[in-house]
């Protein structure tokens, strides 16, 4: 059964340490870690919404900057990554054991 996930790259530049830290938090619950500032994240259509929403939260409007890039299905993304120095790599689906 297809989880119709699509694939996101979330950036951001947060004008306050603090903010960053708190935007930096919320994005560790919703995608993978590329660089400073930068996320990748497969999310449903209701956790983009979720994500969105404790984002826009987070920030003031008028001094911070967050851009959600949607890439695409997930499962049929091709991402076309030029990367250089350290190795990029694509964000799997993996089975989650509780």
């Amino acid at each position: 059964m297809p989880l119709n996930e699509r694939l996101y790259v979330v950036v951001y530049d947060i004008s306050d340490r603090q903010r960053w830290q708190r935007v930096f938090r919320i994005m560790k619950g919703y995608g993978a870690w590329l660089q400073l500032s930068v996320f990748q994240c497969r999310l449903t259509p209701a956790r983009k919404v979720e994500m969105a929403s404790k984002l826009e939260q987070a920030i003031r409007q008028q001094e911070d900057h967050v851009l959600i890039l949607d890439l695409g299905p997930a499962e049929r993304a091709e991402l076309r990554v030029e990367s250089l120095g350290k190795i990029f790599q694509k964000l799997e689906r993996k089975p989650f054991i509780v």
